[in-house]
């Protein structure tokens, strides 16, 4: 441990989690000003009355005390506030897809087979993705091509009544509309996926240095812009317009058929449709490049090939394709048969897809199971490893449904006597189900919750003994916090079932599904209360999500709310769907590793990082970056803490390969004790990050974690410190309710369960303990004093106080 000189200073800056949060919030005053920052990315400190920065609360340490500066960094304005931001929401299926890509299993060193199988699988994500964007363009041609400009502003028709005869015969109007929708998106998609929050990018000639040096082992070391987002961009595009032209040309099976030399036109520019799309496939498929950019891999002839001028070629003659499709449809048919058509083989293509990437990815979890085996059974990969197949499906289905939810109200809207294409009939079949399903699914769960709850406690099963330490002597509190620590245990041991349920259920009602529209079985009468059941989730599905898109652009509150889902998210890098919002990791990691080292080019201050809940893990993977870039006599003086964190039960069994457990013992190890984790028993997405087999044994807390040199075994007994916290290995386990009040600070009452780690009188400590100014095992300091006693003894026979 560094001795602290008279020059000590401590810098606390802290990262806030999802959903974003006030600047005088974070640092825990009345007013806040920007001291550095782009405006998106905005570092805050305290303010006086003046508005000019103003130093933080003096951090009392076992020696003296030590002045201290508290900044925030604020990164909610790129995920959320404001329209564009929210209309981000309706890519959630695109982005869903792109998780799915780093949760793949692990690929262990100097293993063919499992490098072969991992290639194998981002080529295929890479497809899946492909198609969902397909599926999107078929979606939006149904309502637009077909529903209202072939069947509602068709010559005659009762529908929008308001349009006359004379401008629904206009040669070329109807095709015009239909087609102008479907144009108007693609170039939305192409604006977003253009959107970038990067300050550093990666040439590919670093990137090839870097990955012939051994990897660090470190957080998120695999966290890092791909150099074929561009490529793959430009296949997404040039894919959907040839998705659109193909369409309105007939459908991928059959063309439109027309005599003389329109006949000629129709056949060559459905050729042209296909040769793209066929194109398009083969590069996303044969594209890879999982770290950033290597030029040596076998993609690199194609990369080449797919550079700025020809992806530029290949859309233009995308476009001129849409152009020429419009030239060829003067007014188009009563119905558009290619809608229904292109739904039906790309909804097939992507259960092709999926069946294959879950049957492929059961071989490469096994094979990746050796670097998790010997862990306990709480901290290996979720469905062992094979997590990616269920939010893939998951991001397939969510997609179908979203389209299907949009063109039923569509229909509704404009007139009862238009017609769906066939396919959606069991697309609403297949949601009835799942609905059916899931409602049934929901009434299980929630019976055999609440009769292991009951039985337990009629049992008189102790549950959260820890519970019992950290309240010794105040009754109310305990009986509240036994509460609270139940649900929000059984929240963290099984929120991933319930999205394995989910998929279940959704997968289900495909299958049933698929299997009557294969076997062109119309639906039977008794399966009409299902449609309906499914007629009504699809439209609730669409209709809440673009009621929410709506109060964004009234609301800003709101647009906030909804950043949750771009929030998580948002935090992994374009790989698998380019189409995505931009990864704000790109931005916040490098600002924060530049800050701390602006800090430390001070050499009497000491930087503690603090994030709490999403912000833990980006503090954590900065942490990393610095360990990698600093010298070791700069390393001495950084520390980490974090609050409400899922870097444990989490982060690390969703994306193994990413964020695995070997990885933060490295961390932990580089810290040198320098990490502390602020964790509640009542937090139900926060948990216990660098200790695990905890137990109460003979009053004492007990269990296996990291230690501060490095190693992994048992702990010595957790330590109370004074203001009741139990300080297990690196992990201080706070009362909750908290203890107190305490003369001179801010107390909150009740249980806090994931808000508010910094009220704690514990915070402190840790950011000491962080900061290398105080032995987490020195002698037990003076606990703090009561504003009020407590009372040890119960009013009432139910041990009430």
């Amino acid at each position: 441990m560094l001795i602290a000189g008279p020059d000590t200073r401590v810098v606390e800056l802290r990262v806030h989690g999802v959903q974003g949060t006030t600047p005088q919030t974070l640092v825990d005053a009345v007013a806040a000003v920007d001291v550095a920052g782009d405006g998106l990315g905005r570092i805050v400190r305290p303010a006086d009355r003046l508005r000019r920065p103003a130093p933080g609360p003096v951090l009392q340490t076992d020696g003296r005390p030590i002045p201290r500066t508290v900044e925030g960094y604020l990164w909610g304005g790129m995920t959320s506030g404001g329209v564009a931001k929210a209309t981000w929401a309706l890519l959630f299926p695109f982005s869903i897809a792109n998780v799915a890509h780093w949760m793949l299993p692990p690929v262990p060193d100097r293993n063919l087979p499992a490098h072969l199988l991992g290639i194998g699988l981002r080529s295929l994500l890479r497809v899946f993705a492909l198609l969902l964007t397909a599926l999107l363009v078929a979606q939006i041609s149904v309502v637009s091509l077909d529903l209202l400009a072939a069947q509602c502003l068709r010559p005659g028709t009762a529908c929008l009544t308001s349009v006359p005869d004379d401008v629904r015969t206009l040669p070329w109007l109807r095709t015009f509309l239909g087609l102008l929708p479907i144009v108007v998106v693609v170039a939305v998609m192409r604006r977003v996926s253009h959107v970038d929050w990067r300050i550093e990018r990666r040439e590919i000639a670093d990137a090839e240095k870097k990955e012939q040096q051994p990897p660090s082992g470190l957080p998120g070391a695999h966290v890092a812009t791909d150099p074929d987002t561009p490529a793959l961009r430009s296949l997404h595009v040039v894919a959907a317009l040839a998705v659109a032209a193909l369409i309105a040309l007939g459908g991928p099976l059959k063309q439109l058929t027309a005599s003389g030399g329109m006949g000629v036109a129709v056949t060559v520019a459905w050729t042209v449709a296909m040769a793209l799309i066929t194109a398009s496939v083969l590069g996303v498929l044969l594209l890879d490049d999982p770290t950033g950019g290597a030029p040596h891999r076998g993609g690199r002839w194609l990369r080449a090939a797919l550079g700025r001028r020809p992806r530029r070629l290949l859309l233009v003659v995308s476009v001129l394709l849409v152009v020429a499709t419009l030239a060829l449809q003067r007014q188009l048919p009563v119905r558009v048969p290619g809608a229904d058509v292109t739904v039906q083989v790309v909804a097939l293509l992507m259960a092709f897809v999926l069946v294959l990437f879950g049957l492929l990815l059961v071989p490469a979890a096994l094979l990746a199971r050796g670097g998790w085996k010997s862990l306990p059974r709480e901290l290996r990969p979720w469905a062992g490893g094979w997590f990616a197949a269920p939010v893939l499906a998951i991001a397939g289905l969510l997609g179908g449904g979203f389209g299907a939810g949009v063109a039923l109200p569509v229909r509704k809207l404009l007139s009862d006597e238009l017609h769906l294409p066939i396919g959606y009939d069991y697309i609403t079949l297949l949601w009835g189900v799942a609905g059916a399903l899931g409602l049934a699914s929901t009434l299980v769960v929630a019976s055999f919750t609440s009769a292991v709850r009951w039985r337990a406690f009629r049992k008189g099963k102790e549950w959260a003994r820890e519970a019992s330490l950290l309240h010794s002597g105040r009754m109310r509190d305990l009986r509240a916090a036994r509460r609270a620590w139940w649900w929000a245990r059984w929240e963290r041991n099984h929120g991933h079932h319930l999205i394995l349920i989910i998929a279940s259920v959704l997968v289900v009602g495909a299958v049933v599904a698929t299997v009557l529209r294969v076997r062109n079985v119309p639906p039977a009468t008794w399966i009409a209360p299902f449609s309906a059941v499914g007629v009504g989730v699809l439209g609730l599905l669409a209709v809440a999500l673009l009621r929410a898109v709506y109060l964004a652009a009234r609301q800003p509150e709101s647009g906030r709310r909804l950043g949750i889902i771009a929030d998580i998210a948002q935090f992994w890098p374009r790989e698998a769907h380019p189409i995505v919002p931009p990864c704000y990791a790109l931005k916040v990691v490098p600002e924060l590793v530049s800050r701390v080292q602006d800090h430390l080019r001070d050499h009497g201050t000491r930087v503690v990082l603090c994030g709490h809940s999403q912000g833990s893990l980006l503090v954590a993977v900065a942490a990393a970056r610095l360990l990698e870039e600093l010298p070791p006599h700069d390393r001495e003086r950084i520390g980490l803490v974090t609050a409400g964190s899922q870097l444990q039960w989490a982060y690390p069994r969703a994306f193994p390969a990413v964020v695995p457990h070997a990885s933060l013992a490295k961390l932990a190890g580089g810290l040198d004790g320098r990490w502390r984790a602020l964790c509640r028993g009542t937090d139900p997405l926060g948990g216990a990050v660098t200790t695990w087999r905890r137990q109460v044994f003979d009053g004492m807390l007990l269990g296996a974690g990291f230690r501060a040199d490095g190693t992994e075994g048992a702990l010595a007994p957790a330590l109370r410190g004074p203001t009741g916290a139990l300080v297990l290995g690196g992990d201080h386990w706070l009362p909750d309710p908290q203890r107190g009040p305490f003369p001179g600070r801010r107390w909150r009452s009740g249980v806090s369960a994931h808000s508010d780690y910094t009220s704690d009188p514990e915070w402190d400590r840790a950011v000491a303990i962080a900061a290398g100014l105080m032995e987490v095992d020195a002698p037990e300091s003076t606990p703090l004093p009561f504003a009020r006693r407590p009372e040890t003894r119960s009013r009432d026979v139910l041990g009430g106080s």
